[in-house]
């Protein structure tokens, strides 16, 4: 009986084996795989960047000239809420809070 027990207990580490050894591979597979993905979509990404990048720094460009315009019509907006008040909820809709203090500057500022 000893001996059917000890066939049987090799026979059940045999069949582990065998299973620990085909998930290694399934394992091997799926990070292959997976690496190849990402590689795959860090190449199309850097690709798009190349071909946005110009575009972006022309856009950039023009913001940066016309700023000084926009920062006048920012004030010219804040003075006409100043003399009406019921335009102040629009600049508070848009997020710019009239300030008695001085010139107001855009809440945004682009990075280069």
């Amino acid at each position: 009986m000893n001996d059917l027990s000890s066939n049987s207990t090799s026979e059940q580490v045999s069949v582990l084996q065998r299973q620990v050894f085909s998930l290694l591979v399934a394992l091997i597979v799926v990070s292959g795989t997976l690496t190849v993905y990402l590689y795959r979509q860090a190449s199309l990404a850097r690709k798009d960047y190349e071909a946005i990048a110009p575009q972006a720094q022309q856009v950039i460009g023009t913001f940066n000239q016309n700023q000084q315009l926009l920062v006048s019509f920012v004030n010219q907006l804040v003075a006409y809420a100043q003399l009406h008040p019921d335009f102040r909820p629009v600049l508070a809709k848009y997020g710019i809070a009239p300030n008695a203090a001085g010139p107001v500057t855009p809440a945004v500022t682009p990075k280069k």
